[in-house]
């Protein structure tokens, strides 16, 4: 299991004290929504951010694209640091050809499903596909409460996962908190993303050490 949090909720005026923390509490990998304002109702950051953050840290980047027709950033993305490129199977008409240039870049391709969308839609992307998010909100804003509905979701990613012969980390992104997050990873989620339950947190390190003790409780 690994944490990974959401930029999103991060302090942007004082990036570095909000990234620090992390740092300390041995976060490895980060959470980067990009939202253009068009595929979501929300506009958050771009490439040039990614790229300045690279050059001082050393997280797995997990970009997440929320954005309309996805194929025109992906090489800005790749360029800029990404490890994982995750685009929406809803955001993109020709999602296969999408997928394969992830891999072309020399990066990891991630699928993202919105809480509406049919886990069936990846039956024929499966084997294309390194990380399934499963949306437990509506994406666009952070601070949103999970939907309990995506509890059965993950379960059946999960089993969809487990029969085939291709390793594919499953993730769970939205209204993550110390109080539910035990009932995800049960589900069966390996990265869990959550951003306003730490940035929001009165002490940042005490809420990271509160997710990695309920983590080493669940992998007992």
């Amino acid at each position: 299991m690994k944490l990974l949090p959401s930029l999103l909720s991060a302090d942007f005026y004082n990036l570095e004290k909000s990234l620090l923390p992390l740092q300390k509490e041995n976060i490895q990998a980060l959470h980067l929504d990009v939202m253009d304002g068009n595929f979501v109702p929300n506009i958050s950051f771009g490439s040039g951010l990614i790229e300045k953050i690279r050059k001082h840290y050393d997280f797995e980047f997990d970009v997440h694209l929320m954005v309309e027709n996805p194929d025109k950033h992906l090489d800005a993305f790749a360029k800029a640091g990404a490890d994982i490129l995750t685009v929406h199977y809803e955001s993109s008409k020709h999602i296969h050809k999408t997928l394969q240039r992830i891999h072309f870049l020399g990066k990891k391709a991630g699928l993202a499903l919105n809480p509406a969308t049919p886990l069936e839609s990846v039956d024929y992307l499966i084997e294309d596909i390194d990380l399934l998010l499963i949306m437990s909100v509506n994406p666009g804003f952070g601070g949103q409460k999970f939907i309990p509905q995506c509890l059965r979701k993950i379960e059946l990613a999960k089993e969809k996962i487990q029969s085939g012969k291709k390793k594919i980390l499953l993730e769970v992104d939205g209204g993550i908190k110390v109080d539910n997050v035990e009932s995800i990873i049960a589900a069966g989620a390996e990265y869990i993303v959550s951003g306003s339950d730490i940035f929001g947190a009165e002490d940042i390190n005490q809420r990271i050490q509160k997710y990695h003790r309920i983590f080493k409780k669940m992998d007992s």
